[in-house]
């Protein structure tokens, strides 16, 4: 058997191994639960919480029973804004020794969120994680780990491929409709946040924060990316900020990537809390595209955020005009992640977010601070199964 066989036959052997440990982590979850409704316990009771909240309040698969946060009144409010009748607790300690629950959603400050995820996994506890699970690939990577050792499940944000609109751009390349790709181009940015300063310090910065969600989609369409090029810098380098004043800015605000998808695809990612928007954090009125993907027989335009998306423009014709697809979100929502992990665990089902996407667009984050700090291209290691529609 010739080199290219065996490395094909291997790969085919530990894609079927993947998806039999995927089905049988699932499986046993669905035979432990034995009460209805899978125990949702959120730690990070902030703006976010808002969000979250109420679409996991909504489904029927789903219970929020403990409520967490080091600012203890905020998981209290929290609890009786919402009416949930939660347990409350001011460290992740005492919510892992308190009442029992199936599945964490961490949405605190990201520079924690790696510790408090292994800390779930250790517990015992699946989790759903805001953006990003970790703050390097090699954490992550033992995070996940670590979830197989215990027959455990854990994810990370964003959910940008779950919507409507990514699968008509996915489905629109795979069945040629641009030709051969060649390029894409995306962009997310506003002025910055001002309510926290762990946005600008240390493991914070607009890649994490903003380009993640570009960098999803961008791989999730093209493919995982072979490695990466970027230049980052500080454009304002204090901010005011509402919880600390006056900080010194230690995280980039304004970055460009460029990333390698093989077969000469190129894509582009540029982020940043210095680009004026009126907008802002809100897409509903947001009439121009933010991402771009050209082939050699047409382009697609995505209308609004990846996040928020409002349509897809598809361009094919030298002589009729450009048509506006897929407006409607049919129910997809940014926050929909840890609902829909949720309710797979509780259906037996796989959802197509998936952790070694997550961990691909961390390393992607990482390689491209090695990169702008040593001006030269960084390989990337990590896969994901792809495409993901």
């Amino acid at each position: 058997m010739d080199k290219h066989t065996s490395r094909r036959t291997f790969l085919q052997y530990t894609a079927a191994a993947g998806a039999a440990f995927l089905l049988s982590s699932l499986e046993s979850f669905a035979r432990a639960r034995r009460e209805p409704g899978l125990r949702v316990a959120i730690i990070g009771c902030g703006s976010v919480s808002n969000r979250y909240i109420p679409h996991l309040q909504a489904s029927p698969l789903i219970e929020i029973t403990s409520l967490c946060d080091i600012r203890y009144e905020r998981a209290l409010a929290q609890n009786e804004q919402y009416q949930l009748r939660a347990n409350t607790y001011p460290h992740i300690d005492d919510m892992l020794a308190g009442a029992p629950f199936d599945m964490m959603v961490t949405l605190t400050d990201m520079q924690v969120h790696g510790e408090l995820n292994k800390k779930a996994l250790l517990a015992g506890k699946h989790v759903w994680s805001e953006k990003p699970m970790a703050n390097t690939y090699s954490e992550g990577k033992a995070l996940y780990e670590l979830a197989k050792s215990k027959n455990l499940r854990i994810w990370g944000a964003p959910a940008v491929v779950n919507s409507p609109q990514f699968a008509f751009m996915s489905r629109s390349i795979q069945e040629g409709k641009l030709g051969t790709i060649a390029s894409a181009h995306a962009q997310y940015g506003h002025t910055g946040p001002g309510w926290s300063a762990f946005f600008y310090e240390k493991d914070g910065g607009s890649m994490p924060d903003l380009g993640v969600y570009n960098i999803a989609t961008l791989t999730g369409l093209l493919g995982p990316a072979k490695s990466a090029m970027a230049m980052a810098s500080i454009v304002t380098p204090e901010r005011t900020v509402d919880d600390k004043g006056v900080i010194r800015v230690e995280a980039e605000d304004n970055a460009h990537i460029l990333l390698d998808h093989g077969k000469g695809v190129i894509s582009h990612v540029m982020c940043g809390f210095n680009y004026f928007d009126p907008h802002g954090h809100e897409a509903a009125g947001q009439s121009l595209h933010s991402i771009q993907i050209f082939g050699t027989h047409g382009n697609m335009r995505l209308i609004g955020y990846d996040w928020e998306p409002n349509g897809v423009v598809l361009d094919t014709s030298w002589t009729e005009p450009p048509v506006l697809h897929q407006k409607d979100a049919e129910g997809y929502a940014w926050e929909e992640g840890a609902t829909v992990v949720g309710e797979s665990l509780m259906k037996n089902a796989e959802p197509r977010i998936h952790v070694e996407h997550a961990l691909h667009v961390l390393e992607i984050i990482e390689a491209a601070r090695k990169s702008s700090a040593s001006g030269k291209k960084v390989k990337l290691k990590s896969r994901f199964p792809w495409p993901m529609v």
